[in-house]
């Protein structure tokens, strides 16, 4: 909030968050649902799921937002908005807050990938004493075991200048199969908003692949250790913890579970699968999947109190690949280019929104908004408004 008011931005208010901000739905018990302007019985993800219906409602032009597993991103993808997770070590979470495992980081929602690059320049200042640090901007593109400049004529010397800078071409790895709930295979609709992102993905001459995911799945109970472990440092007194929703007194107990080593162990794994990433991953720029797994999921559906072990796996499955980002400390952005027309009990259908993701090495933030803003040329989304509610 220190650089936002610095650069002189105008706080009209807090927008709904789920209780610490650990589920990827926003259904407090002490405040309003987020629900996604497209459709109002329908959710608008979380955590940032307030932040993103304000800006898709046309409320603001631009949200604050964290993103610990996806929480820009998914309801970036569930209201039709452009959510950068930046790359670890590029926000800083100073002068008061610390990176902890590293999982989560500042960004913003918007509806253009120009706004999002401005409100990026502003962020994108370290601290004194931070842990990590992400370097200069424009950043290169890492391919088999090389650095290259990404961009054609003069260098962009700030992201917002990414965002009009020419890039060679890419070689695009297109990632479908989920990489943490294999059995997700999303609906229709989703499906659908994958083959419309492909065709953009070719703007640019770029040269588009396959890939399968870069680990197994139980790898990634690497994350759950470290987000089990990252919910308890919320300073709950011993006497509250009963006022707790179920899903996050559940966390807690699993963090409180595990031992040091154990700890340990998870913070190493992670370690091990971000070089193991990196090698897998070497000879793309970047990487296309869906965001989510199915289209914004209805209100109620999710929150599961009688069994937050069922929720989380829920959870799990509805985001198969956004966490892959937070975990490598990777940039990840999703884009509103697909859509997803649903049908409900009654027969009355609606058209939803459905963001495709673009990921690609540490510290290549510029690359990622260059790239999005010629997608967003190539297939614009501004003029696009939720329907209007009585």
């Amino acid at each position: 909030m220190t650089l936002l008011r610095e650069a002189g931005t105008v706080m009209v208010g807090k927008t709904s968050t789920p209780e610490l901000g650990l589920p990827c739905y926003t259904e407090p018990d002490v405040g309003p649902t987020a629900r996604t302007p497209w459709d109002l019985g329908r959710s608008a993800g979380g955590s940032s799921g307030g932040a993103a219906a304000a800006v898709a409602a046309r409320v603001v032009p631009v949200a604050h937002g964290s993103d610990g597993g996806g929480s820009i991103r998914i309801p970036a993808s569930a209201c039709g908005l452009v959510g950068l997770k930046p790359s670890r070590g590029r926000v800083s979470p100073g002068p008061v807050g610390v990176d902890g495992a590293g999982l989560a980081t500042h960004g913003v929602l918007t509806r253009t990938v120009r706004d999002t690059a401005a409100f990026l320049d502003v962020l994108a200042r370290p601290w004194p004493g931070d842990t990590f640090v992400a370097g200069p901007v424009p950043g290169t593109a890492h391919r088999g075991g090389t650095t290259s400049a990404w961009w054609t004529g003069e260098a962009p010397g700030t992201f917002l200048a990414a965002t009009g800078a020419a890039t060679r071409p890419l070689r695009v790895g297109l990632l479908l199969d989920p990489v943490i709930a294999p059995d997700a295979t999303g609906a229709p609709g989703v499906r659908r908003g994958r083959a419309r992102g492909r065709g953009p993905a070719r703007v640019g001459r770029h040269d588009v692949v396959e890939l399968g995911p870069p680990f197994a799945a139980e790898r990634w109970d690497a994350f759950a250790a470290l987000w089990s472990v990252g919910a308890l440092l919320a300073p709950v007194p011993a006497e509250d913890e009963h006022r707790l929703v179920p899903l996050t007194r559940w966390l807690r107990e699993r963090g409180r579970a595990a031992t040091g080593a154990q700890y340990a162990t998870a913070v190493a794994d992670v370690q091990r699968l971000t070089r193991d990433v990196a090698a897998a991953w070497a000879d793309v720029d970047v990487v296309l999947s869906p965001t989510l797994a199915q289209p914004p999921a209805p209100v109620g559906s999710q929150r599961l109190d009688d069994d937050p072990a069922a929720d989380f796996a829920a959870q799990t499955a509805f985001t198969p690949w956004t966490s892959l980002w937070n975990l490598t400390g990777r940039p990840a952005v999703s884009l509103p280019l697909g859509e997803a027309v649903v049908t409900d009990g009654s027969g009355t259908t609606t058209t939803l929104p459905v963001g495709v993701m673009l990921g690609a090495a540490h510290g290549a933030d510029a690359l990622l908004l260059a790239l999005a803003a010629r997608l967003e040329e190539a297939a614009p989304w501004a003029h696009r408004r939720p329907p209007e509610h009585a």
